[in-house]
């Protein structure tokens, strides 16, 4: 059976296509790059005749770590895509990396970053979906930002908080009722807590195959479920993300 990864990849994303990756974990994979770019950051062939020892998200990174300490480090951006079929199963266009396996083989579709390098993994901050993560750790992080920043920027800032997307981002703030023009200095600690908890238990439970309803997200104007109101969206910050939020029960 055939497995996609999401299209707009965000954190919960990762940590299922790193569940489905794993079905290739203690095996010797061949691997291979039919896409030219692909080709061209050689990955390939540092793959190819390896053992895959594991598979682990950290925030919108994919990790696949190999034998002899080589790691491969996955960044899906938009329009990459991790698919999972079985062996020797028709392709439909050329992927940057097929890993093959006995039974399974892995193929990355658009990049758009392959590279056999964690050093990026230096600057992120620690995956909301992790484990280990303290939600109380979060809101230090984000305390210790500029305090101008606007609150659905900060979010959105892999080096203050990692995994979270703009999905979850318009989904936390509108069941919060936080909005994303909010100045992080005039959002108190426990608004901060509110948002982060809920973003982490939604996550964590759509990487469990739950997913709740979407109440903000690409529902531009039309009406909130909650007051009726029409819901609003515009580019936020430098990197002109989409944010999208209710006016009426989200003011800033």
């Amino acid at each position: 059976m055939l497995w996609h990864a999401a299209s707009v990849p965000e954190g919960d994303s990762l940590h299922r296509a790193a569940a489905r990756l794993r079905v290739l974990v203690g095996e010797r994979l061949d691997a291979e790059s039919p896409h030219p770019r692909g080709l061209a950051t050689g990955v390939a062939a540092a793959l190819d005749g390896r053992r895959l020892e594991g598979v682990e998200a950290v925030g919108k990174h994919l990790l696949l770590r190999f034998e002899r300490g080589v790691v491969l480090r996955s960044h899906l951006r938009m329009r990459g895509r991790w698919t999972v079929a079985p062996r020797g199963a028709p392709l439909r266009g050329r992927p940057w990396l097929v890993l093959r396996g006995r039974e399974w083989e892995a193929r990355q579709w658009n990049g758009p970053v392959l590279a056999l390098d964690e050093r990026p993994l230096r600057r992120l901050a620690p995956d909301v979906l992790a484990d280990d993560t303290d939600v109380g750790e979060l809101v230090r992080r984000l305390r210790e930002a500029d305090g101008s920043r606007l609150l659905g920027e900060a979010l959105l800032d892999q080096r203050l908080v990692a995994g979270i997307g703009n999905m979850w981002l318009a989904e936390a703030l509108w069941h919060v009722r936080l909005s994303p023009w909010r100045r992080l200095r005039d959002t108190a600690d426990e608004e901060l807590g509110r948002a982060l908890a809920w973003a982490r238990a939604a996550m964590r439970a759509s990487v469990s195959g739950e997913r709740p309803r979407r109440e903000a997200y690409r529902r531009s104007g039309r009406a909130c479920r909650r007051c009726g109101a029409p819901i609003a969206s515009r580019p936020l910050g430098e990197r002109a993300r989409s944010a999208y939020w209710c006016p009426s029960c989200q003011p800033t």
